[in-house]
């Protein structure tokens, strides 16, 4: 026993002094010492990820809400390195008492526990952007909301008590507002501001491309003013929560699951607790695992939680319902292209939904080609997670692996080797997901799932062949067209020796010859030939997807 010694007598074990130094750690206090976690790990990058926060937050409102987002950003520079963000949207706004809670308490959200597509999940982002913002200018978050025009606005300022993970009221007040409902946030921050691609300008840019229901009315610290106008008055589909699959469970949540659930027996519990699990199912599991269906969840074992487990494993169970996800779509994707990128060629393509450990997601891809798109430069990758832009860890992601490992060659584009490859064009993806499997908190990459690298390969060949098609119709209306000029050059020398030959007005030859040029008709000839293959290509698709959709139930 190791104890501390003075003189002849022994004290007490060293152990109990060094037990005396354990205490628990609030969130709020493990973020403020490790807030590169959150993304926040310098000047530049924090202040996009404070208005990253606090804009994904309105969309989400508004989009649950069911009305239109306007949303409007402010950056005003106070100082060297000091920035004021204020970011106001037309949502429903926020109940009084909730307000505290949802701007100044790590990991409280409405999101966490439900299976449907949402922009956030953690209940970390926009507290993190206040956190971030008490740390390095110690001023608090001021907060302004109204539910409807019968009720008045509130206005706090809150601060974060980081050792306990609550919220420090330090004003509170009733304001007049002119907004009928919607909320602001002003937060002052240490940050840096400069345009690239990894800026809050591109950040906006790329939100406006990803949803074009939005409106965002951007002005940056040089007071220069941006509007990114909705392309349509479509709202996207409202998804709907949907109970775990069988497939996604594991050991640990299975036994947590048996442990709290209100069912009486295993089958009634299978029913209850998942999707895609009717009487008939649950007692083939049952079968399957050895079990009796009238077997009481509070009297199943580990040992027999892990034959259940196995038992759901060898049951043939449908995929998950997919009305729990909302994507784009081609034609509002191509739309959102066609709004904030200058090309000449567009294509989308919104794969059918599949699945990776149980949840549903489905993979949408891009191309705009051409146009004001450099042409000797790497291609510029757009990755997406549930409508929102990721804009760092590029090559950490799942995403950039499955567009380097596609062969870009056969669609028109450079390539050497597995590398990004080299043309005019802008490639967009995106995946929609009940819970996107981020690699960090910070959620800029995707994880390398191998259900999911697959989908994105399959998208990125399907635009690509779109791709192909268009570029090689427009190397033989290129090819046409020289050949055309080539005769063009001749025919004054044609015409003076066939007018010699067949002693005809040099004029009227001319003229005749002239006329058998037509450019414009070789051109629509060569378009309506690739068109008519295109639709059909288009057509093919369509109706694998329509029979994919039917076997997924």
């Amino acid at each position: 026993m190791v104890t501390k010694q003075q003189g002849n007598e022994a004290e007490t074990p060293i152990a109990y002094e060094l037990a005396k130094r354990q205490k628990d750690i609030s969130v709020a206090e493990f973020f403020t010492k490790n807030r590169h976690l959150l993304g926040f790990d310098n000047k530049r990058k924090s202040l996009l990820m404070a208005v990253k926060e606090a804009v994904d937050n309105s969309l989400d409102a508004c989009e649950e809400a069911r009305m239109l987002p306007e949303v409007s950003i402010e950056i005003i520079q106070m100082g060297e390195f000091k920035y004021k963000v204020i970011v106001e949207d037309n949502g429903p706004g926020i109940v009084k008492k909730q307000i505290p809670n949802i701007f100044a308490k790590l990991l409280y959200g409405s999101k966490f526990h439900t299976l449907r597509q949402a922009r956030g999940q953690q209940g970390i982002g926009i507290s993190a952007a206040v956190l971030y913002s008490q740390l390095t200018t110690g001023k608090p978050v001021k907060i302004a909301s109204r539910v409807s025009k019968k009720e008045a606005a509130f206005y706090y300022e809150l601060n974060i008590d980081t050792q306990n993970n609550k919220p420090v009221i330090a004003k509170e007040e009733t304001i007049e507002w002119s907004k009928e409902h919607g909320t602001k946030v002003e937060l002052d921050l240490e940050a840096e501001y400069v345009k690239g691609a990894q800026s809050v300008d591109e950040y906006l840019k790329q939100t406006a491309v990803i949803n074009p229901h939005v409106t965002i009315i951007y002005t940056n610290p040089k007071s220069e003013q941006i509007i990114y106008a909705r392309a349509t008055d479509k709202l996207p589909d409202e998804p709907k929560e949907i109970k775990p699959h069988p497939y996604g469970v594991e050991l640990g949540m299975l036994m947590d699951k048996l442990r709290w659930t209100e069912s009486r027996t295993l089958q009634s519990f299978l029913t209850a607790e998942f999707s895609r699990v009717g009487p008939g199912t649950a007692k083939e599991i049952c079968e399957h695992a050895a079990l009796l269906p009238n077997t009481k969840p509070s009297q199943v074992s580990r040992d027999t939680a892990e034959k259940l487990l196995q038992g759901i494993q060898k049951t043939k169970i449908i995929a998950p319902p997919t009305d729990c996800l909302s994507p784009i779509g081609e034609e509002l994707l191509e739309k959102g292209l066609r709004k904030e990128i200058k090309a000449e060629f567009y294509c989308s393509v919104s794969r059918s939904p599949s699945v990776y450990r149980g949840n549903p997601f489905t993979i949408e891809a891009g191309i705009a080609y051409g146009g004001e798109i450099p042409k000797e430069e790497k291609i510029n990758i757009l990755r997406f997670a549930n409508r929102v832009p990721l804009l760092y860890q590029e090559g950490a992601c799942s995403m950039t692996e499955s567009m380097m490992e596609t062969n870009w060659k056969p669609y028109g584009l450079q390539q050497s080797g597995d590398a990004v490859p080299i043309g005019p064009a802008v490639i967009v993806v995106h995946m929609a997901s009940v819970w996107v499997p981020f690699t960090s908190e910070s959620k800029e990459a995707i994880a390398h799932y191998p259900e999911i690298i697959k989908e994105i390969k399959l998208a990125l060949q399907e635009c690509g062949r779109l791709l192909g098609i268009y570029v090689r119709k427009k190397v033989r209306v290129s090819e046409q067209i020289e050949r055309a000029n080539m005769f063009e050059s001749y025919i004054p020398e044609v015409a003076d020796s066939l007018s010699v030959l067949t002693g005809e007005k040099k004029e009227k030859i001319l003229k005749g010859l002239q006329n058998m040029l037509v450019k414009p008709e070789i051109k629509r000839e060569i378009i309506e030939e690739e068109d008519s293959d295109d639709k059909l290509y288009k057509m093919e698709f369509a109706n694998k997807n329509e029979k994919a959709r039917e076997e997924a139930g």
